[in-house]
């Protein structure tokens, strides 16, 4: 089974990762690759996704950009094929979505069920999500039985807000998304989150954050738009930046979390992040569960 985004997943599956994710089965690998391709760097991703893979018992292969060369040394489709003659799992953190699937269609095609899993996309980043809602459930566990869960993204409609709504809605959550006009997901993506549950969009992060019990924080500029970023932070500066009196407007018993780089002073004060430190580090430790609960899922299927 491959992980590349929650669009084929229900919300049992999801929380069957989260269940497993709390779960450590030190044979589930042993003797086994798993090869780990980095177009982007990331702190995060890469130590826990390496540790993840040698606590169940395998051997992570760290693969850079320019040891591949998808599509200019070789195509997505070879390099897939190939790294199954070694490894038993394939992930990678593109820049293109499309490479992802690329590699699954060309891996199922001969014939061969090794996984291809999304460490991160332009259009998704399912591991981040999973080590979000293992954070947030940990912390509001009681909330998921008696009241609704409310969650606030401030910031850009982007990957890590795309699936963390998915995610968040197919277990039972709410989500309030805030983004400044041309930030925004596009008609067809709201639709399709409209679907999956209760959700509202938001031009104003006060309003998206009123009541809410977790309030989440992206940076404004992502890799690759560094060109734009003058420009990106004109439209988010200052209404979307998340500092003390905006987490007021929150819960009582609110938490601020971010997946990390943060950017402090732009998308949230050093105050908040500082307040909210153990929560925010515990949510980067989380990632090493998230990656072990994913790859026991796409290994058990």
């Amino acid at each position: 089974m491959n992980f590349l985004d929650f669009d084929s997943f229900d919300g049992d599956q999801i929380k069957e990762i989260l269940e497993m994710a709390k779960k450590e089965d030190a044979n589930l690998l042993r003797g086994k690759g798993v090869a780990l391709i980095f177009e982007k760097p990331s702190l995060r991703t890469r130590n826990s996704a390496e540790m993840a893979t040698v606590a169940l018992g395998g051997h992570p292969v760290y693969i850079q950009a320019a040891e591949v060369g998808i599509d200019v040394r070789e195509s997505a489709e070879d390099i897939a094929r190939t790294l199954i003659g070694y490894h038993s799992v394939i992930a990678a953190r593109v820049f293109d979505h499309r490479v992802l699937q690329r590699m699954a269609r060309s891996i199922s095609d001969l014939g061969s069920s090794v996984p291809v899993i999304n460490l991160l996309s332009d259009k998704a980043h399912p591991c981040q999500a999973v080590a979000d809602l293992l954070t947030i459930t940990d912390l509001f566990d009681s909330k998921f039985n008696r009241e609704l869960l409310r969650i606030a993204y401030v910031g850009d409609s982007n990957n890590v807000a795309l699936s963390l709504a998915q995610a968040a809605l197919k277990i039972g959550a709410s989500i309030s998304i805030a983004s400044p006009d041309g930030y925004d997901f596009d008609e067809q993506t709201k639709r399709s989150l409209i679907e999956l549950g209760p959700i509202t969009f938001y031009d104003d992060p006060i309003d998206a954050v009123s009541g809410s019990h977790v309030v989440y924080g992206d940076t404004w500029v992502s890799m690759g738009d560094e060109a734009r970023a003058q420009e990106i932070r004109a439209a988010f500066e200052p209404r979307f930046k998340v500092d003390g009196a905006m987490m007021a407007k929150a819960d009582s018993d609110a938490v601020y979390m971010h997946c990390l780089p943060a950017h402090r002073g732009e998308e949230v004060t050093n105050e908040v992040m500082e307040r909210y430190a153990k929560v925010i580090f515990k949510q980067a430790a989380n990632r090493m569960a998230a990656f072990k609960g994913v790859l026991s899922m796409t290994l058990s299927r």
